[in-house]
Order: structure tokens, then sequence, then C-alpha cells
């Protein structure tokens, strides 16, 4: 907000944009507040010597009646000067520039929506979700559900998306109050427009567009880049559909790689080897209904081993699968298994929990 305004009321911006070349709007305020100024100072000028009474604010107020067509009454001018060079050409110049000035202020907000919806406007928003790449509206809906359901996230968190082909935001995607910006999101004003600077996460999906998975793994890999350039303090989430990008993208820095190709294969052996198995998983990792995988932090005050990490969990609802150490997952380990500081509770429950206490 404060740079919003610094930047419209900088000298540089008022001497171009006020004074060189004031705009329709600023041209209509200017002609009103003219308007009201004759109107008030002619009518006190007129009507105070036949009424001591009058102050400004009676003069405003008649001033503004007439110039709406109100005409409530309360005040009228009883003098040939205050009832024809007065009161009627407020009458007169009133219908017209009230019509004047609402036709200003519609055009203003039909312009302001439809550059929101093609993408065109600067987004001002802050610790929001940065969805880059229309993957398709079902899938993005799905992830959006998804995202929405987690407390983590919640439903009030704003989203925005990028995208360089989208010619406008779906219907669908406005009615849950998804933001968008049209542009090439490798490109620095790009990012600027979409206020990556301050937002909270980053999730960079695969482009349907891209002629190849190859070209598709390239463009998130720039994406990654151009990111982290600009704000490596934002939480990135990046789709790849070679296993072979993965490392790429690792070294770009971003801070997690989900690969499309990978888990699509586990999912068809799984449900070959045990049919129903991708029905489970979906509803494992499903945070719309049944119950969900969590990570977890840990908060040890000295030693302490799995099974009081069971124990935490049983009393929180949970049930301990393991833990996560570094790059590893130690899962279905004994009860006397230590538990180090770094590593992260991986459980089994129907809610997120800030943290388990040993």
């Amino acid at each position: 907000m404060i740079q919003i305004l610094l930047r419209y009321f900088s000298p540089a911006y008022i001497k171009r944009h006020v004074i060189g070349n004031p705009g329709v709007m600023l041209r209509a305020v200017v002609l009103l507040a003219a308007v009201l100024t004759y109107g008030t100072s002619g009518f006190l000028y007129f009507e105070l010597p036949g009424n001591p009474d009058l102050v400004w604010s009676d003069a405003l107020w008649y001033s503004i009646v007439t110039l709406t067509t109100v005409g409530y009454g309360d005040f009228f001018p009883k003098t040939a000067g205050g009832r024809f060079l007065v009161g009627v050409p407020l009458m007169l110049i009133g219908i017209g520039l009230l019509g004047f000035i609402l036709s200003v202020v519609a055009n203003a907000l039909i312009a302001a929506k439809s550059k929101e919806l093609k993408g065109m406007s600067q987004v001002y928003l802050s610790k929001h979700v940065v969805l880059i790449n229309f993957p398709g509206l079902p899938k993005l809906l799905r992830l959006l559900d998804e995202l929405s359901h987690d407390p983590s996230i919640g439903p009030d968190t704003p989203l925005l998306l990028i995208d360089r082909e989208l010619p406008e935001l779906p219907p669908e995607l406005l009615a849950r109050g998804v933001r968008y910006v049209r542009g090439d999101p490798t490109r620095d004003d790009t990012l600027q427009r979409a206020a990556i600077k301050t937002a909270s996460h980053a999730i960079v999906l695969s482009s349907p567009t891209c002629v190849d998975g190859a070209a598709a793994d390239a463009l998130n890999v720039t994406i990654t880049l151009a990111i982290e350039a600009r704000s490596s303090h934002v939480n990135t989430v990046v789709e790849c559909q070679d296993p072979g990008t993965e490392e790429l993208l690792r070294k770009a820095g971003c801070d997690r790689v989900v690969c499309s190709a990978r888990f699509e294969a586990l999912y068809v052996s799984q449900e070959l080897l045990n049919p129903g198995m991708q029905d489970i998983v979906a509803d494992l990792l499903s945070t719309a209904h049944g119950q969900q995988f969590y990570v977890t932090s840990l908060a040890l005050s000295g030693a302490a081993t799995f099974s009081q990490l069971t124990a935490a969990c049983a009393s929180a609802g949970h049930i301990a699968l393991g833990l996560k150490r570094q790059h590893s997952n130690l899962l279905n380990l004994p009860p006397e298994h230590a538990v180090l500081p770094g590593d992260l509770a991986i459980s089994l429950g129907a809610k997120r929990l800030a943290s388990f206490s040993l």
C-alpha cells in the first residue's frame, strides 16, 4: 500500500499524468468541484442578504441536491439572481455532468475488471500462493480443493495464476477468488506483477502447451531459476515428467520436486499387484476426506525413542509410521529406535498438528 501511494503521489507521476496529461476521471472531478464551488458561492452571494442564517454547508447542500436533480426543497433561492444565475445553470449542467461522471466511473470499473480477467493488471498481494502454468481446469480445480482443505493453506489464502497462453480467467476460477497474471513466467516483469517477492508458496506445474515432456521440464527449470533469483525465500514445488530432471531442478534451487511419471508408474504397478490400491493411496493423500499422511516437527526435551513418539501420536489421535531423517524415510521402526534432533515424525491422522513434544 505504501508503494502504491508513493507511486501515485510522486512528483514525476503528478507532472506527467496530472498536470501534463490529466485523465478523464481527473477532469470530471475538477469540473464537478468547479460547478459545486460556483453553486455554493453564488447561492450565498445572492441569498445571504435576505437570509443571514445561511452558512456554507447549507449552500453546498443546495448545490448538491440541485446538481443531482433531487430537489428536497429545504433550501431554495428566492432572489432572481439566485434562481436564474445559480439555480438554472446547476439544473442544466447537473443532468449532463452527472451522466458524464457515471459513465466515466462505469467505464473505469469495466476496464479494470476486464484487465483483471485478462491478466493485464498489477497484483498487490502478500503471503499468497502462486500457481504457474495452466494445466487444464479439472486438474487445477482438484489442486485448489486439496489446498483449501488443509489448515496450512486454507480457503482464505490468496491464490494467483500465471500463464502465457490463457486468454481469460475461467469463471470457475474467478468464483474461487483466483487472481490472474498473463505473461511469461520466466521474465522478471511478469513475476513482479504477480508480487512474487511477497508470496509464501509457488507451485510450478507442467505446461500442456509444450510439444513434449522434455520441453515442459526445460521450461519449468527456467521458471525455477527465475523465481529463485528474485525470491529465494518462496517455498517452491515443481512438477516434472522426466525423472532425470529432478536433480537439475534441485540444483536450480527449488524446495520440492514431484515427478508425475514416477508416480504414474507406481500407481499402475500397485494396481496390478494390489487391486484397489490406488483408491487407498488417494484417500491417504487427499485432504478433502478420510485420513492423511502428515510429516510433523518434533520438540525434543532430551533423549527419546520411537515408543515415546508412538505414545505421543496415539494421544493426539495419530498413528506413528516412522521418521523422516534428512533424505531418508525410516518406517515401521522398533520401539527402542532413537529419535534424533532434526527428525520429523511420519504419522497417519485426521488433521494436521503443529508438533509432537517428546
